[in-house]
C-alpha cells in the first residue's frame, strides 16, 4: 500500500516536542522528506535522530517564526535540501502566561500572538510562494479550540488562537484556483509541554479539563498528528478551509 506522504517534502514548525515533534514523524514514517524547525534546538534534534532512527530523511532548521527575516531563511533552507516544497504543518506556538484580560500584559500579548498568529502569517508568506513554483500545496496551522470559544485566563492565546483560523479561511479562498488547500487542526486538551505547563500554574487544571472532555481523558500529540497528516494528504483533496477540531468532544458540547 501507498504511503500517505510518500515522496513529498515537508516542513514541520514547533517540532521539538509535543504535536510537532508527533507530526514529523508521522510525515516520515508515511513517506516524506522532512524538515524539522523549531527555537529549540535540542528538542528539535532529537526529532530529527528519532526519523532517522526509523530509517526517514529529516533535516533541522532553527528558527523564530515571528521574525520574518528567520522564516525566510527557513523556507529557502528547505528548499535548498530538497528541490521544492510540498506541505506544511505550522505548529509552532507558545502558551504564554495565565492571566485575565485586565490583567494581561503588554509584553505577555504582544509575544503571544508575534508567535501564535504572525508567525503562521509569515510562514504562510514564504511556503506559499515557494508552493506556486509547483502549482500545488498543502498547508495545516495549528490552532486550538481556544479559538472556537473564550478562554478564562488566555486572552492573547486565544484572540490569537481565533485569529489563525480566520487566516486560515481566508488563505484557502485565495489560493484554491492555484491547487493549494489550507486547513486548521483546533486540538483539545492534549498531553503535550505546554498542557504541563498550565497543569503547573494551576493545580486543578487537568480535573476541571477532563470534567469537560466527553471520552474522559486528554488526547495524545499522535491523534493529532494523524489528523495533520490526512488532512495533508490525497485523502482530503476536497478539504480546503476546514476547521479538524481533536478534542474528545469537548466543544460537542
Amino acid at each position: 500500500m501507498r504511503r500517505q506522504a510518500e515522496g513529498k517534502i515537508v516542513l514541520v514548525t514547533g517540532a521539538a516536542g509535543g504535536i510537532g515533534r508527533a507530526s514529523a514523524l508521522a510525515f516520515a514514517r508515511e513517506g516524506a522528506r522532512v524538515v524539522v524547525s523549531d527555537v529549540a534546538a535540542e528538542g528539535a534534534e532529537e526529532t530529527v535522530r528519532l526519523i532517522r532512527q526509523s530509517d526517514g530523511e529529516a533535516q533541522f532548521v532553527r528558527c523564530d517564526v515571528s521574525r520574518r527575516d528567520e522564516v525566510e531563511a527557513l523556507v529557502n533552507r528547505a528548499v535548498e535540501y530538497y528541490g521544492r516544497l510540498d506541505w506544511a504543518h505550522n505548529n509552532a506556538g507558545i502558551a504564554g502566561d495565565l492571566a485575565p484580560t485586565a490583567d494581561c500584559s503588554e509584553e505577555n500579548w504582544d509575544r503571544i500572538v508575534a508567535t501564535n498568529l504572525k508567525g503562521v502569517w509569515l510562514c504562510m508568506k514564504y511556503e506559499i510562494r515557494q508552493m506556486l513554483k509547483g502549482s500545488a500545496g498543502a498547508i495545516v496551522n495549528t490552532s486550538s479550540t481556544a479559538g472556537l470559544t473564550g478562554s478564562r485566563g488566555a486572552p492573547a492565546y486565544s484572540a490569537a488562537s481565533h485569529g489563525l483560523i480566520g487566516l486560515t479561511k481566508s488563505a484557502a479562498l485565495e489560493y484554491a484556483d492555484a491547487g493549494i488547500r489550507v486547513n486548521a487542526v483546533c486540538p483539545g486538551v492534549i498531553r503535550t509541554p505546554m498542557t504541563e505547563q498550565l497543569m503547573r500554574a494551576a493545580a486543578n487544571f487537568e480535573a476541571q479539563a477532563l470534567a469537560g472532555v466527553p471520552l474522559r481523558r486528554l488526547g495524545t500529540p499522535e491523534e493529532v498528528a494523524q489528523a495533520v497528516v490526512w488532512l495533508c494528504s490525497g485523502a482530503a483533496s476536497y478539504l480546503t478551509g476546514h476547521v479538524m477540531v481533536v478534542d474528545g468532544g469537548r466543544t460537542a458540547r
